[in-house]
């Protein structure tokens, strides 16, 4: 029987290469926006929409999205 370490490690190494995945396939959209013009994905627009979230609350958005950018970065 595996441990718990054992599938916390397995669980979190699927769920890692979910991630990967998203984000090389987010890179795809944005390289097809950028050939073929914005709108044809929609990613450019969820992108902004996204950091627009951050930002529309002043200060404390752009804390928040610094922080999460910080945390993202240190994966």
């Amino acid at each position: 029987m595996a441990s718990l370490k054992d599938t916390f490690s397995t669980v979190g190494g699927w769920f890692g290469d979910f991630v990967s995945l998203g984000l090389s396939l987010a890179m795809v959209f944005l390289v097809v926006d950028a050939l073929f013009g914005v709108g044809t994905t929609g990613i450019v627009d969820n992108v902004a929409d996204l950091v627009g979230a951050f930002t529309d609350n002043g200060l404390t958005g752009l804390i928040a999205f610094v922080v999460f950018m910080s945390i993202w970065g240190n994966k």
